[in-house]
């Protein structure tokens, strides 16, 4: 959450452009940041231990979801920046895509042993 803040507090005339790939690249590390988040948030309801549960899974988006929404808000007192709803909707898939992910991994190695 501290990164994720961190870079929401840098200017706009201060953010790297990266030319042809920039919206890319922007919007990959909103994705990529927010399904760590989101990751980090589950393993925190999870504890040690038994099986991923969906309630935890839905938990999770939830948290991560809210979070964007609050950095959304954050940003638009940040010179150059402004709150965004398609920066909420790319973060909440971030998360989705990534709790996912796990689960499936989760799921898979669970039976494999």
């Amino acid at each position: 959450m501290a990164a994720i803040f961190a870079f929401s507090s840098i200017p706009s005339v201060e953010m790297p452009n990266f030319g042809v790939l920039d919206f890319l690249v922007k919007k990959g590390a909103h994705a990529l940041g927010y399904g760590l988040l989101a990751l980090a948030y589950l393993w925190g309801l999870k504890g040690k231990g038994g099986e991923i549960e969906s309630r935890q899974l839905y938990i999770a988006w939830v948290l991560a979801t809210m979070y964007s929404a609050t950095d959304e808000f954050h940003q638009s007192f940040v010179p150059g920046r402004h709150p965004a709803i398609t920066d909420v909707m790319i973060d909440s898939l971030g998360a989705i895509l990534a709790l996912f992910l796990v689960n499936k991994f989760y799921k898979q190695n669970d039976q494999t042993h």
